[in-house]
Protein backbone atom coordinates (compact mmCIF):
# COMPACT_ATOMS: atom_id res chain seq x y z
CA UNK A 1 0.00 0.00 0.00
CA UNK A 2 1.49 3.65 -0.95
CA UNK A 3 0.70 6.00 1.85
CA UNK A 4 1.54 10.40 1.73
CA UNK A 5 1.49 12.86 3.76
CA UNK A 6 -0.69 15.82 2.36
CA UNK A 7 0.93 18.20 4.51
CA UNK A 8 4.66 17.96 3.53
CA UNK A 9 3.88 15.11 0.58
CA UNK A 10 6.56 12.66 1.86
CA UNK A 11 6.26 9.08 2.05
CA UNK A 12 4.46 8.14 5.55
CA UNK A 13 2.78 5.90 7.36
CA UNK A 14 -0.72 6.13 8.63
CA UNK A 15 -1.95 7.58 10.93
CA UNK A 16 0.59 9.85 11.20
CA UNK A 17 3.77 11.25 9.49
CA UNK A 18 6.82 10.30 10.64
CA UNK A 19 8.63 13.72 9.07
CA UNK A 20 6.42 16.59 10.06
CA UNK A 21 3.93 14.69 12.98
CA UNK A 22 0.72 15.33 10.78
CA UNK A 23 -2.07 13.26 10.90
CA UNK A 24 -3.53 13.78 6.98
CA UNK A 25 -1.99 10.92 5.54
CA UNK A 26 -3.41 9.30 2.78
CA UNK A 27 -3.10 5.27 1.70
CA UNK A 28 -4.22 3.36 -0.69
CA UNK A 29 -3.64 0.50 -2.34
CA UNK A 30 -3.11 2.14 -6.53
CA UNK A 31 -2.48 5.61 -5.21
CA UNK A 32 0.77 5.38 -7.45
CA UNK A 33 -1.11 4.20 -10.59
CA UNK A 34 -4.49 6.44 -11.11
CA UNK A 35 -3.77 9.66 -13.12
CA UNK A 36 -7.38 10.84 -13.41
CA UNK A 37 -8.29 13.48 -10.81
CA UNK A 38 -11.38 15.60 -10.09
CA UNK A 39 -10.97 19.23 -8.14
CA UNK A 40 -13.66 20.56 -7.00
CA UNK A 41 -13.31 23.88 -4.69
CA UNK A 42 -15.18 23.73 -1.71
CA UNK A 43 -18.11 26.38 -1.68
CA UNK A 44 -16.12 28.15 -3.82
CA UNK A 45 -18.08 31.71 -3.75
CA UNK A 46 -18.77 31.88 0.00
CA UNK A 47 -14.84 31.24 1.26
CA UNK A 48 -14.04 33.76 -1.27
CA UNK A 49 -16.15 36.16 0.84
CA UNK A 50 -14.85 34.31 3.93
CA UNK A 51 -11.51 35.04 2.54
CA UNK A 52 -12.25 38.64 2.14
CA UNK A 53 -13.89 39.34 4.93
CA UNK A 54 -11.97 37.76 8.04
CA UNK A 55 -15.22 38.24 10.06
CA UNK A 56 -17.44 35.82 8.49
CA UNK A 57 -15.03 33.06 9.31
CA UNK A 58 -17.26 30.97 11.82
CA UNK A 59 -20.64 32.82 10.39
CA UNK A 60 -22.98 31.22 8.30
CA UNK A 61 -22.78 32.67 4.72
CA UNK A 62 -25.39 32.43 1.88
CA UNK A 63 -24.64 33.41 -1.87
CA UNK A 64 -27.55 34.28 -3.62
CA UNK A 65 -30.20 37.11 -4.34
CA UNK A 66 -33.17 38.61 -2.15
CA UNK A 67 -36.19 36.96 -0.43
CA UNK A 68 -37.51 35.62 -3.72
CA UNK A 69 -34.25 34.48 -5.12
CA UNK A 70 -32.53 31.02 -4.68
CA UNK A 71 -28.98 29.84 -2.87
CA UNK A 72 -25.99 29.90 -5.21
CA UNK A 73 -23.99 28.03 -2.78
CA UNK A 74 -23.69 28.32 0.99
CA UNK A 75 -20.60 27.50 3.01
CA UNK A 76 -20.49 24.50 5.20
CA UNK A 77 -22.05 25.98 8.27
CA UNK A 78 -25.27 27.01 6.77
CA UNK A 79 -25.06 23.75 5.59
CA UNK A 80 -25.57 22.25 8.71
CA UNK A 81 -28.84 24.05 9.08
CA UNK A 82 -29.70 22.39 5.81
CA UNK A 83 -28.90 25.22 3.59
CA UNK A 84 -28.45 23.87 -0.27
CA UNK A 85 -27.86 25.28 -3.55
CA UNK A 86 -30.81 26.01 -5.58
CA UNK A 87 -32.94 26.42 -2.36
CA UNK A 88 -35.36 29.08 -2.58
CA UNK A 89 -33.55 32.38 -0.33
CA UNK A 90 -37.13 32.12 2.33
CA UNK A 91 -36.41 28.40 3.13
CA UNK A 92 -33.05 28.88 3.35
CA UNK A 93 -32.94 31.94 5.79
CA UNK A 94 -35.87 29.82 7.43
CA UNK A 95 -33.56 27.31 8.41
CA UNK A 96 -30.72 29.34 9.15
CA UNK A 97 -31.98 32.93 10.22
CA UNK A 98 -28.36 33.83 11.59
CA UNK A 99 -26.91 33.81 7.92
CA UNK A 100 -25.10 36.49 6.36
CA UNK A 101 -26.35 36.70 2.44
CA UNK A 102 -24.47 38.60 -0.33
CA UNK A 103 -24.80 39.35 -3.23
CA UNK A 104 -22.72 37.23 -5.61
CA UNK A 105 -19.60 38.58 -6.84
CA UNK A 106 -19.38 36.89 -10.36
CA UNK A 107 -16.30 39.22 -11.77
CA UNK A 108 -13.77 38.20 -8.35
CA UNK A 109 -15.34 34.58 -8.50
CA UNK A 110 -13.94 34.15 -12.56
CA UNK A 111 -11.14 36.02 -11.82
CA UNK A 112 -9.78 33.02 -8.96
CA UNK A 113 -11.25 30.54 -11.14
CA UNK A 114 -8.85 31.69 -13.49
CA UNK A 115 -6.25 31.75 -10.99
CA UNK A 116 -6.79 28.45 -9.90
CA UNK A 117 -7.26 27.16 -13.65
CA UNK A 118 -3.73 28.45 -14.21
CA UNK A 119 -2.36 26.56 -11.44
CA UNK A 120 -4.09 23.29 -13.03
CA UNK A 121 -2.49 24.02 -16.12
CA UNK A 122 0.77 24.05 -14.50
CA UNK A 123 0.89 20.44 -13.30
CA UNK A 124 -1.06 19.44 -16.57
CA UNK A 125 -2.21 20.39 -20.09
CA UNK A 126 -4.89 17.64 -20.01
CA UNK A 127 -7.06 19.89 -17.73
CA UNK A 128 -11.54 19.96 -18.62
CA UNK A 129 -12.96 22.77 -16.91
CA UNK A 130 -16.41 21.59 -15.89
CA UNK A 131 -17.60 25.28 -14.39
CA UNK A 132 -15.57 28.36 -12.83
CA UNK A 133 -14.52 26.50 -9.45
CA UNK A 134 -14.20 22.47 -10.90
CA UNK A 135 -12.49 20.75 -13.51
CA UNK A 136 -11.16 16.90 -14.50
CA UNK A 137 -7.56 16.87 -14.97
CA UNK A 138 -5.43 14.08 -16.61
CA UNK A 139 -2.03 13.31 -14.85
CA UNK A 140 -1.25 10.46 -17.09
CA UNK A 141 2.71 10.73 -17.90
CA UNK A 142 3.35 13.53 -15.61
CA UNK A 143 5.48 11.25 -13.36
CA UNK A 144 8.59 12.42 -14.93
CA UNK A 145 8.02 16.05 -15.00
CA UNK A 146 7.24 16.49 -11.40
CA UNK A 147 9.31 13.21 -10.00
CA UNK A 148 6.10 12.48 -8.26
CA UNK A 149 3.28 10.53 -8.75
CA UNK A 150 0.02 12.32 -10.08
CA UNK A 151 -1.45 11.71 -6.09
CA UNK A 152 1.33 13.64 -4.82
CA UNK A 153 1.21 16.22 -7.17
CA UNK A 154 -2.18 17.38 -6.45
CA UNK A 155 -1.64 17.15 -2.62
CA UNK A 156 0.93 19.87 -3.67
CA UNK A 157 -1.92 21.51 -6.46
CA UNK A 158 -4.43 21.65 -3.48
CA UNK A 159 -1.78 23.02 -0.99
CA UNK A 160 -0.66 25.82 -3.45
CA UNK A 161 -4.26 26.80 -4.45
CA UNK A 162 -4.67 26.82 -0.48
CA UNK A 163 -1.51 28.96 0.17
CA UNK A 164 -1.88 31.55 -2.77
CA UNK A 165 -5.54 31.92 -3.66
CA UNK A 166 -6.84 31.28 0.16
CA UNK A 167 -9.75 28.45 -0.49
CA UNK A 168 -9.72 24.93 0.03
CA UNK A 169 -10.31 21.99 -2.76
CA UNK A 170 -11.34 18.59 -2.76
CA UNK A 171 -9.84 16.07 -4.91
CA UNK A 172 -11.14 12.94 -6.35
CA UNK A 173 -8.16 10.46 -7.66
CA UNK A 174 -9.04 7.43 -9.94
CA UNK A 175 -9.41 5.82 -13.58
CA UNK A 176 -11.87 7.83 -15.07
CA UNK A 177 -13.98 10.06 -15.22
CA UNK A 178 -16.76 9.32 -13.42
CA UNK A 179 -15.48 7.71 -10.63
CA UNK A 180 -13.17 10.58 -10.07
CA UNK A 181 -16.25 12.69 -9.64
CA UNK A 182 -17.48 10.70 -7.31
CA UNK A 183 -14.15 10.46 -5.38
CA UNK A 184 -14.03 14.42 -4.88
CA UNK A 185 -17.52 14.39 -3.09
CA UNK A 186 -16.60 11.43 -0.60
CA UNK A 187 -14.76 13.64 1.81
CA UNK A 188 -15.54 17.57 1.74
CA UNK A 189 -14.09 20.04 2.97
CA UNK A 190 -10.26 19.78 1.93
CA UNK A 191 -10.68 16.19 1.29
CA UNK A 192 -8.63 13.70 -0.76
CA UNK A 193 -9.80 10.86 -1.96
CA UNK A 194 -9.45 7.60 -4.36
CA UNK A 195 -11.35 4.85 -5.96
CA UNK A 196 -9.33 2.18 -7.57
CA UNK A 197 -9.84 -0.30 -10.24
CA UNK A 198 -10.17 -3.60 -7.56
CA UNK A 199 -12.45 -1.78 -5.35
CA UNK A 200 -14.88 0.00 -7.94
CA UNK A 201 -17.30 -2.51 -8.57
CA UNK A 202 -17.92 -3.10 -4.61
CA UNK A 203 -18.21 0.21 -4.07
CA UNK A 204 -20.70 1.39 -6.33
CA UNK A 205 -23.15 -1.45 -5.90
CA UNK A 206 -25.05 0.03 -3.32
CA UNK A 207 -24.79 3.26 -3.90
CA UNK A 208 -28.54 5.26 -4.95
CA UNK A 209 -28.92 5.68 -8.73
CA UNK A 210 -29.41 8.92 -8.25
CA UNK A 211 -25.90 9.44 -6.84
CA UNK A 212 -24.83 9.15 -10.70
CA UNK A 213 -24.12 12.44 -13.21
CA UNK A 214 -27.25 13.20 -15.21
CA UNK A 215 -29.91 10.84 -12.97
CA UNK A 216 -31.88 13.80 -11.76
CA UNK A 217 -35.28 13.40 -9.69
CA UNK A 218 -37.33 12.30 -12.31
CA UNK A 219 -35.52 9.98 -13.77
CA UNK A 220 -34.68 8.42 -10.41
CA UNK A 221 -37.93 8.41 -9.51
CA UNK A 222 -38.80 6.10 -12.75
CA UNK A 223 -35.83 4.05 -11.80
CA UNK A 224 -37.21 3.42 -7.89
CA UNK A 225 -40.80 2.32 -9.50
CA UNK A 226 -39.66 -0.03 -11.88
CA UNK A 227 -37.47 -1.42 -9.02
CA UNK A 228 -33.94 -0.05 -9.23
CA UNK A 229 -33.09 1.84 -6.34
CA UNK A 230 -28.85 1.10 -6.38
CA UNK A 231 -26.60 0.44 -8.50
CA UNK A 232 -26.61 -3.12 -7.53
CA UNK A 233 -30.03 -3.38 -9.20
CA UNK A 234 -29.00 -1.93 -12.00
CA UNK A 235 -26.62 -4.28 -12.72
CA UNK A 236 -28.92 -7.18 -12.27
CA UNK A 237 -30.96 -5.58 -14.79
CA UNK A 238 -28.90 -6.26 -17.84
CA UNK A 239 -27.91 -3.87 -20.17
CA UNK A 240 -30.71 -4.66 -22.51
CA UNK A 241 -33.42 -4.32 -20.60
CA UNK A 242 -32.49 -1.25 -19.79
CA UNK A 243 -31.87 -0.22 -23.35
CA UNK A 244 -35.51 -0.98 -24.03
CA UNK A 245 -36.82 0.48 -21.19
CA UNK A 246 -34.76 3.59 -21.14
CA UNK A 247 -32.92 4.12 -24.54
CA UNK A 248 -29.06 5.20 -24.25
CA UNK A 249 -30.10 7.09 -20.58
CA UNK A 250 -30.48 3.26 -20.19
CA UNK A 251 -27.36 1.95 -21.41
CA UNK A 252 -25.35 4.94 -20.15
CA UNK A 253 -26.52 3.77 -16.28
CA UNK A 254 -25.57 0.12 -16.78
CA UNK A 255 -22.41 1.21 -18.04
CA UNK A 256 -21.38 3.84 -15.10
CA UNK A 257 -23.10 0.93 -12.41
CA UNK A 258 -20.28 -0.97 -13.11
CA UNK A 259 -17.38 1.53 -13.08
CA UNK A 260 -17.28 1.77 -17.34
CA UNK A 261 -16.30 5.38 -18.50
CA UNK A 262 -14.23 5.77 -21.44
CA UNK A 263 -14.28 10.07 -21.80
CA UNK A 264 -11.50 11.21 -22.14
CA UNK A 265 -10.00 14.19 -20.49
CA UNK A 266 -11.14 17.07 -23.04
CA UNK A 267 -9.29 20.50 -23.14
CA UNK A 268 -12.24 21.52 -25.27
CA UNK A 269 -15.16 20.60 -22.30
CA UNK A 270 -15.76 24.40 -22.28
CA UNK A 271 -19.44 26.03 -20.53
CA UNK A 272 -22.18 25.93 -23.91
CA UNK A 273 -23.48 29.19 -22.45
CA UNK A 274 -23.44 31.64 -19.74
CA UNK A 275 -26.64 33.13 -18.10
CA UNK A 276 -27.76 34.99 -15.33
CA UNK A 277 -31.35 35.59 -13.94
CA UNK A 278 -32.82 36.92 -11.29
CA UNK A 279 -36.53 36.41 -9.16
CA UNK A 280 -38.68 39.63 -8.37
CA UNK A 281 -39.85 40.04 -4.66
CA UNK A 282 -42.84 41.81 -6.44
CA UNK A 283 -44.39 40.56 -9.97
CA UNK A 284 -43.67 43.31 -12.81
CA UNK A 285 -45.30 44.06 -15.32
CA UNK A 286 -44.25 47.29 -16.65
CA UNK A 287 -41.00 47.08 -19.75
CA UNK A 288 -39.46 49.98 -18.42
CA UNK A 289 -39.23 48.30 -14.96
CA UNK A 290 -37.83 44.82 -16.55
CA UNK A 291 -35.51 46.95 -18.76
CA UNK A 292 -34.04 48.33 -15.32
CA UNK A 293 -33.84 44.71 -13.82
CA UNK A 294 -32.16 43.19 -17.08
CA UNK A 295 -29.04 45.59 -17.23
CA UNK A 296 -27.93 44.26 -13.79
CA UNK A 297 -28.00 40.50 -15.34
CA UNK A 298 -26.26 42.01 -18.41
CA UNK A 299 -23.28 43.13 -16.57
CA UNK A 300 -23.03 39.92 -14.69
CA UNK A 301 -23.13 37.90 -17.62
CA UNK A 302 -20.42 40.35 -19.41
CA UNK A 303 -18.63 39.98 -17.08
CA UNK A 304 -18.34 36.21 -16.67
CA UNK A 305 -17.61 36.15 -20.47
CA UNK A 306 -15.31 38.28 -20.57
CA UNK A 307 -13.10 36.67 -16.93
CA UNK A 308 -13.47 33.61 -19.11
CA UNK A 309 -12.10 35.12 -22.34
CA UNK A 310 -15.36 33.97 -24.78
CA UNK A 311 -17.92 35.46 -26.98
CA UNK A 312 -20.95 34.29 -28.01
CA UNK A 313 -23.15 34.48 -31.44
CA UNK A 314 -26.67 33.91 -29.79
CA UNK A 315 -28.52 36.36 -26.81
CA UNK A 316 -31.31 34.73 -25.04
CA UNK A 317 -34.16 36.46 -22.80
CA UNK A 318 -35.95 34.11 -20.62
CA UNK A 319 -39.32 35.27 -18.87
CA UNK A 320 -41.13 33.31 -16.55
CA UNK A 321 -44.79 34.91 -15.96
CA UNK A 322 -46.81 34.56 -12.06
CA UNK A 323 -48.39 31.87 -13.35
CA UNK A 324 -45.20 30.19 -13.47
CA UNK A 325 -45.47 29.84 -17.21
CA UNK A 326 -42.04 30.04 -19.01
CA UNK A 327 -40.96 32.20 -22.52
CA UNK A 328 -37.87 31.87 -24.41
CA UNK A 329 -37.14 34.39 -26.93
CA UNK A 330 -33.50 33.96 -28.78
CA UNK A 331 -31.55 35.93 -31.62
CA UNK A 332 -28.21 35.44 -33.97
CA UNK A 333 -26.10 38.04 -33.30
CA UNK A 334 -24.37 38.99 -36.51
CA UNK A 335 -20.76 38.79 -34.62
CA UNK A 336 -19.84 36.62 -31.65
CA UNK A 337 -19.90 39.29 -28.68
CA UNK A 338 -19.11 39.56 -24.77
CA UNK A 339 -19.98 42.79 -23.90
CA UNK A 340 -22.97 44.14 -21.70
CA UNK A 341 -24.29 46.75 -23.50
CA UNK A 342 -24.72 44.45 -27.01
CA UNK A 343 -26.37 42.23 -24.86
CA UNK A 344 -28.92 44.54 -23.32
CA UNK A 345 -30.07 46.08 -26.16
CA UNK A 346 -30.27 42.78 -27.66
CA UNK A 347 -32.32 41.55 -24.89
CA UNK A 348 -34.37 44.89 -24.71
CA UNK A 349 -35.43 44.34 -28.18
CA UNK A 350 -36.34 41.10 -27.77
CA UNK A 351 -38.38 42.52 -24.76
CA UNK A 352 -39.96 44.63 -26.50
CA UNK A 353 -41.68 41.99 -28.42
CA UNK A 354 -44.11 40.67 -25.68
CA UNK A 355 -46.77 42.74 -25.47
CA UNK A 356 -47.81 45.14 -22.21
CA UNK A 357 -49.83 43.32 -19.94
CA UNK A 358 -48.55 39.91 -18.25
CA UNK A 359 -47.30 40.42 -15.28
CA UNK A 360 -43.70 38.72 -14.81
CA UNK A 361 -42.02 37.17 -11.64
CA UNK A 362 -38.41 36.14 -13.16
CA UNK A 363 -36.29 37.79 -15.80
CA UNK A 364 -32.74 36.08 -17.77
CA UNK A 365 -30.49 36.78 -19.53
CA UNK A 366 -27.32 34.61 -21.85
CA UNK A 367 -25.07 34.05 -24.46
CA UNK A 368 -24.69 30.61 -26.01
CA UNK A 369 -22.90 29.30 -29.28
CA UNK A 370 -19.84 30.29 -27.37
CA UNK A 371 -15.88 30.72 -28.84
CA UNK A 372 -12.72 32.31 -28.14
CA UNK A 373 -13.10 36.38 -27.83
CA UNK A 374 -11.57 38.11 -30.76
CA UNK A 375 -12.30 41.92 -29.77
CA UNK A 376 -15.09 43.95 -30.10
CA UNK A 377 -16.96 43.97 -34.09
CA UNK A 378 -18.14 46.96 -35.39
CA UNK A 379 -22.04 46.85 -36.41
CA UNK A 380 -22.45 48.99 -39.58
CA UNK A 381 -25.82 49.82 -38.76
CA UNK A 382 -24.73 50.88 -35.08
CA UNK A 383 -21.52 53.44 -35.23
CA UNK A 384 -21.59 54.46 -31.89
CA UNK A 385 -21.08 51.10 -30.97
CA UNK A 386 -17.20 51.13 -30.96
CA UNK A 387 -17.41 54.24 -28.53
CA UNK A 388 -20.02 52.35 -26.12
CA UNK A 389 -17.88 49.38 -26.25
CA UNK A 390 -14.62 51.55 -25.54
CA UNK A 391 -16.17 53.12 -22.76
CA UNK A 392 -17.18 49.69 -21.24
CA UNK A 393 -14.15 48.49 -21.15
CA UNK A 394 -12.65 51.43 -19.33
CA UNK A 395 -15.43 50.92 -17.00
CA UNK A 396 -14.07 47.19 -16.43
CA UNK A 397 -10.44 48.77 -15.38
CA UNK A 398 -12.11 50.87 -13.21
CA UNK A 399 -14.10 48.58 -11.13
CA UNK A 400 -11.24 46.19 -11.06
CA UNK A 401 -9.28 48.46 -9.66
CA UNK A 402 -11.05 50.33 -7.25
CA UNK A 403 -14.72 47.62 -6.75
CA UNK A 404 -17.84 47.09 -8.29
CA UNK A 405 -19.34 50.29 -7.30
CA UNK A 406 -16.45 52.30 -8.45
CA UNK A 407 -18.43 52.86 -12.11
CA UNK A 408 -22.47 52.95 -12.22
CA UNK A 409 -23.65 53.57 -15.60
CA UNK A 410 -26.72 55.96 -16.19
CA UNK A 411 -29.14 53.10 -16.37
CA UNK A 412 -28.38 51.25 -13.49
CA UNK A 413 -29.33 54.66 -11.75
CA UNK A 414 -32.70 55.32 -13.64
CA UNK A 415 -34.42 53.67 -16.68
CA UNK A 416 -33.35 53.99 -20.02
Amino acid sequence: MSAYCRACFAPALPPRCGHCGSRKVFAHDELDTLAIAHIDCDAFYASVEKRDDPALAHRPVIIGGGKRGVVATACYVARLSGVRSAMPMFKALKACPDAVVIRPRMAVYAAEGRRIRAMMEDVTPAVEPLSIDEAFLDLTGTQRLHGSPPAVTLMKLAARIRSEVGVTVSVGLSYNKFLAKTASELDKPDGFSAIGRAEAAEFLRPRPVQSVFGVGPAFAATLNRDGLKTLGDVIARGEDALIRRHGPSGARLWRLAQGIDHRPVARDGERKSVSAETTFFDDVASHDELERRLWPLCVKVADRMKAQGIAGRVVTLKLKTAAFRSLSRRRTLGQPAQLADTLFRTGRDLLRTEAEGPRYRLIGIGFSELEPASGDARDLLDPDGLKRAAAERAMDKARARFGPSAVIKGRSLKDH
